[in-house]
């Protein structure tokens, strides 16, 4: 399977909500996301709920890009080619990966390049 027919003419909907991703040692029951790892937690929030988030470190300002595709276990290389892509004109990424789909995070001022470059790889982006 090739990453690139899936980005091409593959749908894109950004989050109207700004997120925050946080280090804490617990979760939030309204977090989008919750990564567990030894001796970490990191929650991603609604910007406007990391005050209920007792957080050691806070990174606000980031949006949501969900990719509205079943994208196959063994794709290999999706999420190479759109870090790739952002990375070449410069935006960092922050990626959580659901069962059958994957969610970049990008910073609030990088947006629009990032949709920008999206659209240039072949996504539709949506609303």
């Amino acid at each position: 399977m090739d990453p690139a027919e899936f980005l091409d003419g593959g749908a894109v909907s950004v989050s109207d909500e700004t997120y925050a991703v946080c280090r804490t040692d617990r979760g939030h029951p309204d977090a989008f996301a919750t990564v567990r790892a030894d001796g970490e937690t990191t929650v991603v929030v609604d910007e406007g709920d990391v005050d209920a988030v007792d957080a050691a470190a806070v990174e606000p300002g980031w949006r949501r890009l969900t990719f509205e595709m079943d994208l196959p276990f063994e794709l290999v290389g999706f999420l190479a080619a759109v870090a790739t892509g952002l990375a070449e004109v410069d935006v960092s990424v922050f990626v959580v990966s659901s069962f059958a789909t994957d969610h970049v995070f990008v910073g609030d001022d990088d947006l629009p390049a990032a949709v920008r470059r999206l659209e240039a790889l072949g996504c539709e982006i949506v609303d």
